[in-house]
């Protein structure tokens, strides 16, 4: 097996080429494509390489807009970084039609974080370490001002410490629960260091109060937590039943119960719901990896709140009431609009400037409006044309492209398939029925 030591000292071009001698068959070719990704303007390609160890080169994705967005009687267009063919499209597609009937509507509800310190303690008498805590919990507040001192003045900081017994689930196990406002930051870092301050102030005064609390405290961790259901945006649209979609072969009211019976199935059946919610993912996502936050931790948290009953469940939903058509959403997400690559990376700067600069209770609005939308094409696309009608149109594209079309044959094929669903069979038959058309 190939091993390196201090792999990460060397430079990257140095990297690169430890990478495509031990690895790759075609070092000239493996060079070539890696180098045609770098950027062409040395700093900003320096500042790719510093966001990351071990960099190589860049990983491009497609960074599409989509239009016609009103949220909450503001116009927007969305940024939107993913590879997957139909999504820009479909989120487009969703807006257009919800800013003829009012648009989205959106609202936080709150943007609390939280975080912990996971701890050991044996002792028998609870309420002893109970005692313990409350005559300590100012000091959280206190020897940390050095901390909070900047987020307090921007209107955030510490909201409260509380003692959490968790004993009857692990033995012995008990946490330091704290909640947080970090304002336009996601905050990770302040909270980190925050539990951090937390651990040696409960340590230090452990050790000073053996008379208290006899019984040692083993701490085992402090970390944030990614599950946010106290960072909660909720977004809606609605309008008559009448002015929902119809042609010839659904009316409105048809399309309105098959919608909320779609929605039901999402609610009560979790196979359904993990590809419906990951299809409300497929916006938020795109808008959240746009704007530099973590896209990653989005996800964990929000599937977490979507089982937050014990079963997993739709996070969206849909109603009808006195002949009116609400569907709408509630969801969690911890996000920022300064610090990190939000400020950093160039594009995330340019995606917010393209918002507006929102702060960071605005993007969860309109990122909350992105998965709506994602939700209603897809719904829609469903229980009328089917999934793969309007998506395999824009993968077309992706197959004629694997197969090394040209222009020409591109445009030939995809005039083919104007009037009919492409599957992947049919275009390769397609193509090499072309080819051999035109060979002599």
């Amino acid at each position: 097996m190939t091993k390196i030591k201090g792999f990460s000292k060397l430079n990257k071009e140095a990297r690169v080429d430890w990478v495509i001698s031990n690895y790759l068959q075609d070092p000239k070719k493996s060079l070539r494509l890696l180098k045609s990704y770098w950027h062409s303007d040395d700093d900003v390609q320096k500042l790719h390489d510093e966001f990351v160890e071990n960099t190589i080169t860049n990983f491009f994705m497609p960074f599409g807009v989509a239009p016609n967005f009103l949220i909450n009687g503001k116009d927007y267009c969305l940024p939107l970084v993913t590879e997957e063919s139909s999504v820009v499209a479909a989120m487009s597609k969703a807006a257009r039609f919800w800013s003829e009937r009012g648009g989205f509507h959106s609202q936080v509800i709150s943007t609390i974080k939280t975080g912990h310190v996971h701890f050991l303690w044996h002792g028998k008498e609870k309420e002893l370490l109970s005692h313990f805590f409350e005559k300590i919990k100012p000091l959280f507040f206190s020897q940390t001002e050095h901390l909070t001192k900047n987020m307090v003045a921007r209107g955030g900081g510490i909201v409260d410490v509380l003692l959490v017994d968790r004993s009857h689930l692990e033995p012995g196990y008990y946490q330091l629960k704290a909640t947080f406002e970090t304002c336009d930051s996601m905050g990770a870092n302040f909270i980190n260091s925050l539990l951090e301050e937390f651990i040696r102030i409960f340590l230090a005064e452990a050790e000073k109060s053996l008379d208290l609390i006899p019984n040692k405290i083993e701490i085992i961790m402090g970390i944030l937590s990614n599950y946010t259901p106290d960072c909660l945006v909720r977004c809606e649209a609605t309008c008559p039943v009448s002015y929902l979609p119809h042609d010839k072969n659904i009316s409105s009211a048809q399309f309105a119960a098959k919608f909320l019976k779609a929605i039901r199935i999402a609610e009560i059946e979790p196979y359904r719901a993990v590809t419906h919610n990951k299809g409300i993912m497929n916006g938020v996502d795109a808008l959240v990896i746009a704007t530099g936050n973590d896209f990653r931790a989005i996800e964990a948290g929000v599937h977490a709140f979507a089982a937050k009953t014990g079963t997993y469940s739709s996070l969206s939903h849909a109603e009808i009431n006195d002949d009116n058509f609400r569907f709408y959403m509630d969801i969690p997400l911890a996000l920022g609009t300064i610090g990190g690559l939000t400020t950093l990376h160039p594009m995330a700067k340019f995606s917010l400037q393209l918002l507006g600069k929102p702060d960071a209770r605005t993007l969860m609005m309109i990122i909350a409006a992105a998965g709506v939308s994602q939700n209603f094409s897809a719904i829609r696309s469903l229980i009328t044309t089917g999934i793969q009608k309007g998506h395999m149109k824009m993968h077309l594209l992706n197959i004629l492209n694997q197969l090394g079309a040209s222009d020409l044959e591109k445009e030939k094929i995809i005039a083919l398939f104007k009037n009919k669903v492409p599957s992947h069979s049919a275009v390769v038959k397609a193509f090499e029925e072309m080819k051999e058309g035109m060979q002599p």
